[in-house]
């Protein structure tokens, strides 16, 4: 009689879970649709896929990375869709920032790449607060000729042409509005460096660029409008002073020789 009931007992069990199964009901310990493992390009969470592929670089909830902060309101309201787009599927050329778009090689559809985008805009800008603002273009406009004494070495394809920075007027530039916080020549204030030529070598003029006009909120780092109170920086100020910092990068030939020195003194 009791081998009978545990028989009845264990065949209702498996009915029950059956039955269970059948209505859709979550079993303990089974995973929720949200945390079920999911292809690379099944993923259309904002959430998880800036986790994966931003947050390693641009910190959690976009904040205090090793690069730049994306939860920057002015930051969102500066850069232009398509250059957030192009930036995310190509990456940039000599910098740390890699290639997402499956089609040079990356893991992000281009849906992905557009919920990326959407999904930093709608958590993080405000864009009324700069709805009256007068924000400087966005890309980088130093022109490259051979000729221009003290033009800038620019690795970013976005150059406009018309307008050229130069140097000699970026050092005056930077004199006015940076050199309180990066030291008199650029070596070294309350601020740090900005002209080690190995983080040079890192960044993109329009990196330089963007960091000029819409500053590091996260690091303490003011905009351009606020370098020196109530004197903002012109756009040909801004096209200078990038100039200027990208003559202080080291050139191929220098950083091959300086890597050289420094494998043979460690070898010893």
């Amino acid at each position: 009689m009791m081998k009978r009931f545990q028989i009845g007992f264990f065949v209702a069990g498996i009915l029950a879970i059956f039955l269970l199964t059948g209505c859709n009901a979550r079993l303990p310990g089974q995973p929720t649709e949200a945390q079920r493992w999911r292809a690379p390009a099944e993923v259309t969470d904002f959430n998880q896929l800036y986790a994966q592929n931003c947050a390693g670089c641009h910190g959690v909830e976009g904040r205090l990375g090793a690069a730049r902060s994306l939860n920057d309101p002015l930051y969102l309201s500066f850069v232009t869709d398509d250059a957030l787009r192009k930036v995310i599927a190509e990456g940039r050329t000599g910098t740390n920032m890699p290639a997402f778009s499956q089609q040079v090689g990356g893991s992000l559809t281009d849906q992905q790449i557009k919920l990326l985008m959407t999904g930093m805009r709608s958590q993080w800008s405000r864009p009324n607060d700069f709805k009256d603002v007068s924000l400087p273009h966005y890309s980088v406009s130093e022109m490259v000729t051979s000729s221009s004494p003290g033009s800038a070495i620019v690795n970013d394809s976005s150059v406009n042409p018309s307008q050229a920075g130069y140097a000699q007027r970026g050092a005056v530039a930077y004199q006015t509005y940076c050199s309180s916080c990066h030291g008199a020549n650029g070596a070294g204030g309350p601020a740090g460096s900005v002209i080690d030529p190995h983080f040079l070598n890192m960044v993109s003029d329009q990196g330089l660029r963007t960091t000029v006009v819409v500053g590091r909120s996260d690091l303490g780092k003011p905009d351009w409008r606020s370098n020196l109170p109530g004197h903002p920086m012109s756009p040909q100020e801004i096209d200078d002073v990038v100039a200027w910092l990208a003559t202080h990068r080291l050139t191929s030939d220098v950083i091959a020789k300086e890597d050289t020195q420094w494998r043979l003194l460690h070898a010893r």
